[in-house]
């Protein structure tokens, strides 16, 4: 009321008196107070303002992440897909099949299987009758086709004699195989498995498959025990497929979220250009990656994306350029950090510059040219430094690290492992990314995206032992 009452006198030209100095005195202190509490809702208003600026930021940074920026599945963009930004370079080739490349098409078989003869016994142009004419040619025309698919019973029997002798009687043997009194033959178990597992389909749907193509009436239950004998006869195998990939030279390593029983799990790979092993566990890190058997006992290169479990282990490591890129995307598009563009070129122009050795029969790259391009990286690292922001903190801080900006950590692993993101540089054998890794889990996860899930933990096995 009071600064009302000399804002009103202010207005009017009045400047407010005071009668005597202890009225003045009254009418200061009180002005004080109503500056301090103003003092304090400022400083609290400042203070809000300041967290919700974070909070905004941190939500537009989430917004702003896509497949094209970051590790996020193409999946997750939903109807409001980013524009197309592929990393690749142009060749310049026109798009579509490449001058000289031989096309494949449809054609007629030398040797069919059914020959079906068309006579003719009249004259297409006067009607005349060519029963008994000599035939002076056939035009031949070929029709591919399934024949109807129809299911086949099969009974053994197995002679049973009574010996004299012995006073008992004696079976034939049934080959391997025939156990039951009725049972579904390796073809019909064969063709379940490929359908479920390689091209996806659940359960309900193999059902309904088998029902209208072959008038099989499948349960569930005995779907799920054609699986479960499948991966336990692969048991064996899938040891021997872990021995292999000890010996070999450079792995692939990725790890992946999975439901099983509506809880996170973790689907592990391990895989070379031939072979790929499975593993699901509840944890991510080096708990599962132990139990996983494999990275304890190599030696060689292990690629893999910077995830900190890795490094608990004495192999070598090889970083995912690809994982790079999208990140440096996500700095220059969201923080205009030129930095990050000129490491994209840098990195993109290496690779070129290997895919050319390469293709000129090369085993490595000049001495120059690696110094050259370690020169350039070298200096984009120390621009990026000198534009990094700075996060202002309170004096008062917590126990721990002080924050720092969130590109900060992509420079700090540009810079603490320039050897691993330039290994493909060094030695041509080594990958530039670590799609290989990424291709080989995209198929399970496409399959937990139209199942939703596994709904045991029998399931995940399943998947993992059956899929190679």
């Amino acid at each position: 009321m009071i600064l009302l009452r000399l804002y009103h006198d202010s207005m009017n030209d009045k400047a407010p008196q005071a009668t005597n100095l202890k009225e003045a005195q009254t009418l200061i202190d009180q002005l004080w107070d109503v500056v301090r509490v103003q003092a304090k809702t400022i400083d609290s208003l400042t203070q809000q303002i300041s967290n919700l600026t974070v909070e905004v930021n941190t939500l537009k940074e989430k917004l702003s992440k896509n497949s094209n920026n970051s590790s996020k599945p193409p999946s997750s963009d939903g109807y409001s897909k980013p524009a197309p930004k592929s990393l690749r370079q142009k060749t310049g080739k026109p798009s579509g099949g490449q001058r000289g490349h031989k096309g494949q098409t449809l054609r007629m078989m030398a040797t069919p299987d059914i020959i079906k003869k068309h006579e003719i016994t009249s004259c297409t142009h006067c009607c005349a009758d060519l029963s008994h004419a000599p035939i002076i040619d056939v035009e031949r025309r070929q029709i591919f086709d399934l024949p109807p698919i129809e299911l086949e019973v099969t009974e053994h029997q197995a002679q049973i004699k009574h010996c004299k002798i012995c006073n008992k009687n004696s079976r034939a043997t049934f080959p391997d195989g025939v156990g039951k009194g009725a049972q579904y033959g390796s073809n019909i178990q064969a063709t379940l498995t490929y359908f479920n597992q390689y091209q996806l389909l659940p359960y309900q749907r193999t059902q309904e498959m088998f029902q209208d193509l072959f008038n099989i009436h499948l349960s569930q239950g005995t779907i799920k025990n054609v699986l479960s004998r499948g991966a336990d006869a692969l048991t064996e195998f899938s040891e021997q497929l872990k021995t292999t990939l000890l010996t070999s030279p450079t792995n692939y390593f990725d790890e992946t979220g999975l439901r099983v029983e509506t809880k996170l799990n973790w689907l592990h790979v391990a895989s070379n250009e031939k072979l790929t092993y499975y593993f699901i566990h509840k944890k991510r890190g080096k708990e599962a990656m132990d139990d996983m058997g494999i990275l304890p006992e190599y030696q060689g290169y292990a690629v893999h994306d910077h995830w900190m479990s890795y490094y608990r282990y004495n192999c070598q490591h090889v970083l995912c350029n690809a994982h790079h890129l999208r990140e440096l995307t996500f700095v220059e598009e969201q923080y205009q950090q030129p930095w990050a563009k000129k490491m994209k070129e840098c990195l993109l122009g290496i690779k070129s510059a290997v895919e050319e050795a390469i293709f000129s029969g090369r085993s490595a790259l000049n001495q120059a040219q690696i110094v050259g391009f370690e020169h350039y990286y070298d200096g984009i690292t120390l621009e990026a430094k000198q534009q990094m922001p700075i996060i202002e903190t309170p004096k008062l801080k917590k126990r721990g690290r002080v924050k720092k900006h969130k590109s900060h950590n992509l420079l700090n692993r540009l810079i603490e492992h320039k050897s691993e993101v330039l290994a493909f540089m060094y030695h041509f054998a080594l990958p530039f990314d670590n799609n290989l890794a990424e291709r080989d889990i995209r198929m399970t996860k496409l399959k937990q995206k139209i199942s939703g899930c596994f709904r045991s933990e029998e399931g995940g096995v399943h998947r993992a032992g059956l899929c190679f």
